[in-house]
C-alpha cells in the first residue's frame, strides 16, 4: 500500500511540475505601456452615478476628468452598428422599450437615453429632455481619437466579433482597446479573429485561475487574457485578495477591481494596490488619488 501510495505521489508531482514548466505568463501588450499611473481610473459607463451612463455626456465629462479609461458595454442593431448599452433592452434607462437588437440605428436615435436616468431615486430627471441620445461605438472612436478604452462584449444572438474589429483597425485602436466578455464563448470568437487586442478574462477563464491561485496552483495557469477584471467577491468567495493580486502578477495579469463607489471602498482597494478600479464614481477616484 506504502508503494502504491508513493508511485502516485511520484506520478502527480511529475505531472505537476510538467504542467508548470510548461506553463506561459501572459504576454506583454503595448496597451499597458501607456500608463504611468496606478490605480487606473477606469471610468465605468462613463460615470453612472454621476451622469446619464453609456452616453456620448457621460464620456465626454469622463474625458475632462483625464480619467485613464472609459468604460463601455457593446451591443448590435438590427442593422449591424455596434452601440453603446448595458442591457440587452432599452427599457430601464430610455422612454421607449424593446430589444437593441431588434431596432435599428435610427429607431434607437430616437430614443431620450436619459429619460430615466436619477440619482434621488426617481424624485427627480435631471438629464431628461436634454436631447441625450444612444451612442454608437464609433462616436466614441470619432469624438476621443485614441482614448483608452474597455469594451465588453455583451451576449447578443449575433457575434459581433468581426465588425468590432474592424472598426478597431479602422480607428488604428488595436493598442488602445482592452476587451472584455463575461461569455467564454464571445471571448474566444473575438481573439480568432482579432488576435492582436488586449482582452481580459471571461467568467471561465477567471474561476479557473481563482481556483488554482486558492489550491496554490496559479502557476500552473498560462493565460489568454491580459488582465482580470473581477468584483471583490463572487457567490460568497473572496475573490480580490493579497494572494490573487500576487499570484495574478506572477502570471503577467493585471487586476481591475468592479465596481467600488464610496470614498471607504475606493480608499481600500488603493491601499491594497489594485492594478485598475473600475467605478460610477471617477470624480471621486480622482480627488481621492490627487490627480
Amino acid at each position: 500500500m506504502k508503494k502504491v501510495l508513493g508511485v502516485f505521489i511520484l506520478l502527480v508531482v511529475t505531472v505537476l511540475v510538467g504542467l508548470r514548466l510548461g506553463s506561459r505568463p501572459a504576454p506583454e501588450h503595448p496597451f499597458f505601456a501607456q500608463f504611468k499611473q496606478y490605480p487606473l481610473v477606469i471610468a465605468h459607463q462613463g460615470g453612472d452615478n454621476v451622469w446619464p451612463g453609456e452616453t456620448l455626456y457621460a464620456y465626454e465629462q469622463a474625458a475632462a476628468l483625464d480619467v485613464d479609461i472609459l468604460e463601455m458595454d457593446a451591443h448590435i442593431t438590427a442593422d449591424g452598428v455596434l452601440i453603446l448599452m448595458h442591457d440587452e433592452t432599452v427599457d430601464r434607462t430610455t422612454n421607449g422599450s424593446g430589444l437593441i437588437e431588434e431596432m435599428t440605428l435610427d429607431e434607437l436615435k430616437e430614443l431620450d437615453a436619459a429619460y430615466r436616468w436619477s440619482i434621488d431615486e426617481g424624485a427627480t430627471y435631471p438629464y431628461r429632455g436634454q436631447g441625450i441620445t444612444i451612442t454608437a461605438l464609433e462616436e466614441v472612436f470619432q469624438t476621443f481619437p485614441g482614448y483608452p478604452v474597455n469594451i465588453e462584449i455583451k451576449k447578443t444572438e449575433r457575434s459581433m466579433a468581426q465588425p468590432l474589429c474592424d472598426l478597431l483597425r479602422e480607428y488604428e485602436m488595436q493598442d488602445k482597446a482592452l476587451i472584455a466578455s463575461f461569455h467564454d464563448e464571445r471571448m474566444a470568437e473575438f481573439r480568432e479573429v482579432c488576435p492582436e487586442v488586449a482582452t481580459s478574462g471571461s467568467k471561465g477563464e477567471v474561476t479557473k485561475f481563482v481556483i488554482l491561485n486558492y489550491a496554490f496552483l496559479g502557476g500552473l495557469y498560462s493565460p489568454a487574457e491580459h488582465a482580470l477584471q473581477v468584483p471583490e467577491r463572487n457567490s460568497g468567495i473572496l475573490v480580490v485578495r493579497p494572494g490573487l493580486m500576487w499570484g495574478a502578477h506572477r502570471r503577467n495579469l493585471q487586476v481591475h477591481i468592479w465596481t467600488p463607489n464610496t470614498t471607504e471602498e475606493l480608499e481600500h482597494f488603493i491601499n491594497m494596490g489594485v492594478d485598475g478600479i473600475i467605478t460610477d464614481r471617477p470624480d471621486l477616484l480622482v480627488e481621492l488619488l490627487g490627480r
